[in-house]
């Protein structure tokens, strides 16, 4: 037996042992011990179905930040699961961008955002940003807290500066969307959306909003 077959034995039984315990703490510990980043992100994306789903699943709990474009492409895979778990592990994952402080501070950043400290988030993420201006998810936090204060402009700004410097980050297309609708901007609100969708093809809320906006716009089109 090849050494890639008794690795991907091996991970998939850590997996299964997973599914029946939910003892990701376990998972993680003997995932670590025996795999590197790029060896799951190689059988991420050529595995069978059940070894991308677990390859998918330690990426989220340990994969660095060069993970991204792996998981990001397994929101689009075949299998449901793979999809699901690479979508929650990529918000893991875009936290990774930085070092260990600028971890922290993301994290930070969104408890600030979840009790509606948005001045706060603003101030904080531009400090963050002037020492690390590539961390796309302070752009999308402080684009989230501007937002929320009816920045709309400057919430929008964030949102593409965030899709710039990180090409699978859905959640900021999905931002830029929705100031374009305040923005009524119906158009270019449209044009975001479908950005998120072809990122993301899992995002069915998104899909109807689509819907909506092309019928909206079809018939305003009509009338004139």
């Amino acid at each position: 037996m090849s050494a890639q077959r008794q690795r991907s034995i091996r991970l998939e039984q850590y997996y299964h042992r997973y599914l029946q315990t939910e003892r990701s703490a376990d998972f993680i510990a003997a995932v670590s011990g025996h795999y590197s980043n790029e060896t799951l992100k190689r059988l991420a994306s050529k595995g069978n179905r059940v070894i991308r789903r677990a390859a998918v699943l330690a990426l989220g709990f340990l994969g660095s930040y060069d993970a991204n474009e792996v998981v990001g492409q397994a929101l689009k895979d075949r299998d449901r699961a793979v999809r699901l778990l690479a979508e929650h592990g990529l918000r893991q994952i875009w936290f990774r961008a930085g070092n260990a402080h600028q971890y922290q501070a993301l994290n930070s950043l969104v408890r600030l955002n979840d009790n509606g400290h948005y001045h706060e988030v603003i101030e904080r993420s531009r400090e963050i940003l002037a020492e690390a201006p590539s961390l796309a998810e302070a752009w999308n936090q402080q684009a989230i807290a501007e937002f929320s204060l009816f920045e709309y402009e400057e919430s929008a700004l964030n949102c593409q500066r965030a899709r710039e410097i990180n090409p699978y980050h859905y959640n900021a297309a999905m931002g830029l969307g929705h100031c374009y609708l305040q923005m009524d901007q119906p158009i270019l609100a449209l044009e975001a959306f479908k950005d998120a969708l072809r990122i993301n093809p899992n995002l069915e809320c998104v899909r109807s909003q689509i819907r909506q906006l092309e019928r909206s716009i079809g018939r305003e089109r009509s009338d004139d």
